[in-house]
């Protein structure tokens, strides 16, 4: 069975989500705001996991807003992007990191924090 996973690439100003179940892909502030949208985009059902790199600072906010609520698994950005590269992509955009990550969320038995 595919796991239902959700990459989030997050950056200062944005974050960009790729579900891998629907192919969506959607931008949202990294803001408060932001956040609220982003948990709407995602909807009542839960997934199986949402993925993201460590950033840093740019990551907290979003953590503390959905860690309650949502199976977060945070992975360390060199691997993310091994796994980019194993997987022949070259490009390095926001929203193939996010791709990138929900695809990596269902390749790898990754358990939530």
């Amino acid at each position: 069975m595919t796991k239902d996973s959700i990459g989030i690439d997050i950056s200062k100003a944005n974050l960009d989500a790729h579900s891998a179940r629907t192919g969506e892909t959607a931008r949202f502030a990294n803001s408060p705001a932001g956040l609220r949208a982003l948990r709407r985009w995602i909807g009542p059902q839960r997934p199986d996991l949402i993925v993201y790199e460590a950033t840093g600072p740019y990551h907290a906010a979003f953590e503390r807003a959905l860690a309650a609520s949502l199976p977060l698994v945070k992975v360390n950005p060199l691997q993310a992007r091994r796994f980019a590269q194993a997987r022949g992509t070259r490009a390095k955009t926001d929203a193939v990191d996010a791709r990138m990550l929900a695809a990596m969320g269902v390749a790898f038995d990754l358990d939530p924090q």
